[in-house]
């Protein structure tokens, strides 16, 4: 080393403590977001500058020995702090360590000047280089969780740290939520898949198990300043159609809307009930409903079908009216013939065509189409079997 890197050397180490006191005014003065941290994450950010000024001071000493000291300056760094701080802060951050360093030393030689330069190009890719890694880190992080929680919601083993792990994903959806299951390729874009769940006004978790793709649907609240979002609120069906380009042939099922995401399990065990027996369905649509797939998954054996053709049909018409319920039967049991109906009830045809018009008032499906009739079919059949099985229990 000759004799004039030696004094200069020498200078810089004399000078470390003036050009912290300086940089520390220049970032109060220039930099409103570090005057707003809490005294330890200033403090924090003042030991980074003080760490750069050091090793600067090592790196000018011998560049060679030591060619990756520049990311040794945020090793003193906590670990908070980089959650605190974005990249682009960051970068000011540097600015202002540089400027004030350049301000300060380069008039004294060219070669100082010159090491000022190519060592703030060091820290600046440093900088970079330490969000990358964070920001990947971040995302496993992230896809670890996000399979945690669409795994905990098929299973239904959902636990009090649910709702916080999905906080912690920066859920979205406000409101009710609903399950859509399929079958994709393992190459299946997924980020694709968010823009356009995103596009339709929606928010997503995605789980990849296999080949079946399952994704969680929430609608959000469109923002005036978020113009991709759909203008007015679509449905789960509408959301789901959007979705499906990126699901691989065969059935697409979407359960019913639940109140929240905690309760999406009952969706999701709905959905994957009519996966499983949708190609029973000759015309089934595509994606389908999995309360439109009720007969078949009740004949499959899936108790939550049976008890939703209860719930949903036959007891609320046993509770309306029992000329409604009588009704129904024989007009089904009379291959959906008014005429008939009429004949066997000694009433007349309109009538019975009030009385059906009262059906879907009551249940919300009509039993002139032949679907819906199947489905009325399996309803009637199943609360009778729970009617006639209640009754026998009671009289043992």
């Amino acid at each position: 080393m000759d004799r004039t890197k030696e004094q200069e050397l020498a200078w810089l180490k004399t000078i470390t403590g003036e050009l912290s006191t300086r940089i520390i005014t220049r970032l109060d003065d220039t930099l409103p977001w570090y005057g707003n941290m809490p005294p330890s994450r200033r403090s924090a950010v003042g030991l980074v500058a003080q760490t750069g000024i050091a090793s600067f001071i090592q790196w000018y000493e011998d560049p060679s020995s030591t060619p990756w000291i520049a990311s040794d300056v945020f090793s003193a760094a906590p670990r908070e702090l980089l959650r605190s701080i974005s990249l682009q802060e960051t970068l000011q951050l540097i600015r202002v360590v540089v400027s004030v360093v350049e301000e300060r030393v380069t008039p004294r030689s060219e070669a100082l000047r010159e090491a000022v330069l190519h060592y703030s190009r060091d820290v600046a890719f440093a900088a970079a280089d330490v969000y990358a890694r964070a920001a990947e880190a971040r995302g496993l992080w992230d896809a670890r969780l996000e399979a945690l929680v669409v795994d905990s919601i098929l299973t239904g083993e959902s636990d009090d740290e649910l709702p916080s792990r999905i906080a912690a994903l920066g859920w979205h959806g406000e409101g009710e939520a609903a399950v859509l299951v399929g079958t994709a390729e393992r190459s299946v874009d997924v980020d694709q898949l968010r823009r356009t769940a995103r596009h339709a006004g929606a928010d997503v978790l995605i789980g990849l198990q296999g080949t079946r793709l399952v994704l969680v649907l929430g609608r959000v609240e469109a923002q005036p300043k978020e113009p991709t979002l759909a203008s007015e609120p679509l449905g789960f069906l509408e959301i789901a159609q959007r979705l499906a380009d990126g699901f691989s042939d065969g059935p697409l099922v979407l359960g019913p809307a639940v109140e929240n995401l905690v309760d999406a399990s009952r969706s999701a065990r709905a959905a994957l009930a009519g996966v499983a027996v949708a190609r029973s369905w000759r015309h089934a649509p595509r994606p389908v409903l999995a309360d439109d797939l009720l007969p078949e998954r009740a004949l499959a054996g899936d108790g939550l079908a049976r008890r939703t053709l209860i719930e949903q049909i036959y007891e609320p018409l046993a509770a309306h009216s029992g000329e409604l319920l009588e009704t129904l039967w024989c007009y089904l049991d009379n291959g959906r013939s008014l005429e008939a109906t009429a004949r066997e009830l000694f009433v007349h045809p309109n009538t019975v065509r009030y009385r059906l018009k009262k059906v879907s008032e009551v249940i919300g499906w009509n039993a002139t189409g032949a679907r819906e009739a199947l489905i009325l079919q399996s309803a009637l059949i199943a609360g009778s079997i729970a009617q006639h099985q209640g009754r026998r229990g009671k009289q043992r």
